[in-house]
């Protein structure tokens, strides 16, 4: 890296800092583009800096590596798949540790199973229970460049496992956590966090800093920025957390508490951003009786298949019946509409539907906690475009609304501008 140092919380040039980089798919989704990243993590190490990278698999090659197993059988055994995705993210590893040996720079490259990220059982969407680091940490002492596969564990028997679409963030913010890093970076794509996706509206603008609770609300929502429970994890264990493009050089977005807003005095913003989310399907359940354990009658046959209810609604009718609601995602649609008919008879439903064209559209900024009104700003803004609003949900940072697919844009385009996002405070 050239110029000044962008990064206020880091020691500077002469002060050695422990800096975790995690780079996506499309960051090292070519020989050039590996070949970039080493150059870019040799300019941090030149700076004294101590770095641990982290990467994804080539860009496309998750996906090449399902449709193998797919074109064998639809439903492959999950324990197989995380032995087979898990290949992806080994080949990134090698390249780069080769292309920094190139350079004259020690590197050692890690799989999950090889550093110790100890996780669960639970194949394709495991969790991470603890991280060794013995082993790093001498690694960093005589040296050397440290490249971990991302997305990737081992569970207490040595089987293989992956932590979900994304996970590499995950492993990222893990090993920053474990390593007591002073920053965790996550290169992608896009130069910050966004208030909300520059595709949609051009004017979108960048931020310099997102609390944590807004950028968790925001991942929830559908930005695909960063994987949710990186965010989680981040906070959970308070590591400094800043997305920045690996194209192109800038501050990116810092991720950090709301208390640091305070501290530097600083007039936050009412919204922050707007987030939406195509993946969403509706179902209804009409005619059930208005009893105690309705709910739970409905939803827990739901959960028991691991399928994750979003919004929901419960309308009450005056002939002691009740009309009852929820979103899950798009992919999980099929399967809820199938468990909902099985039980419909021994539920006393008089209909069961369900609609695949919705899409939310959610608001979110801490500034609410200390504004009335944004509510109905937001549903007057919909209304003067002629958008519907078909269900409602809040909380103290966000507001959600379901609406009609083919209006999402022109809902995201119209609350943009009447909130004025694309102005700083």
């Amino acid at each position: 890296m050239t110029g000044e140092f962008p990064f206020r919380n880091l020691p500077q040039r002469h002060s050695m800092a422990l800096i975790v980089q995690k780079y996506g798919g499309t960051s090292v989704g070519t020989i050039e583009r590996i070949e970039n990243v080493a150059d870019k993590v040799i300019g941090w190490r030149e700076r004294g800096h101590q770095i641990v990278v982290v990467v994804s698999a080539m860009s496309g090659e998750t996906d090449r590596l399902i449709g193998l197993a797919k074109g064998i059988t639809p439903r492959p055994n999950p324990r197989e798949m995380d032995v087979l995705l898990a290949t992806g993210e080994q080949v990134t590893i090698a390249l780069l540790c080769i292309a920094l040996e190139k350079r004259g720079c020690p590197a050692r490259s890690y799989t999950g199973s090889q550093v110790r990220i100890l996780t669960d059982n639970a194949f394709n969407k495991a969790r991470i229970e603890d991280v060794e680091v013995a082993a790093m940490r001498d690694d960093l002492n005589h040296g050397r460049i440290i490249v971990v596969a991302g997305f990737q564990g081992v569970d207490k028997d040595g089987n293989i496992t992956t932590l979900g679409r994304g996970g590499s963030d995950t492993t990222g913010v893990a090993l920053a956590a474990a390593l007591k890093a002073d920053e965790c970076q996550i290169y992608t794509d896009v130069d910050g966090v966004y208030t909300t996706d520059p595709r949609v509206v051009p004017d979108a603008r960048r931020l310099d800093r997102i609390t944590f609770e807004e950028m968790l609300e925001m991942a929830s929502l559908g930005s695909k920025v960063l994987q949710i429970r990186s965010v989680e994890f981040a906070g959970k264990h308070n590591v400094p957390l800043r997305v920045l493009s690996t194209f192109q050089e800038g501050p990116g977005t810092l991720i950090t508490f709301e208390e640091a807003f305070e501290a530097e005095s600083m007039e936050k913003e009412l919204i922050s951003g707007i987030a939406f989310n195509r993946d969403e399907a509706k179902l209804t359940v009409l005619g059930v009786p208005d009893r105690p354990g309705i709910a739970y009658s409905i939803l827990g046959p739901v959960s028991a298949a691991n399928i994750e209810v979003d919004m929901i609604i419960q309308n009450i009718s005056h002939d002691g019946t009740t009309d009852f609601t929820f979103t899950v995602h798009r992919n999980d649609y099929e399967r809820t509409l199938e468990i909902l008919k099985e039980h419909a008879c021994a539920l006393g439903a008089r209909e069961v539907s369900g609609d695949l064209k919705i899409a939310k559209l959610s608001l979110v900024g801490i500034g609410m906690r200390s504004h009335a009104g944004v509510a109905s700003r937001m549903f007057g803004a919909l209304a003067k475009e002629g958008i519907n609003i078909r269900m409602i949900s809040t909380s103290e940072i966000k507001i959600s609304v379901v609406v009609d697919e083919k209006y999402l844009e022109l809902g995201v385009r119209a609350l943009h501008e009447a909130f004025e996002l694309d102005k700083a405070a």
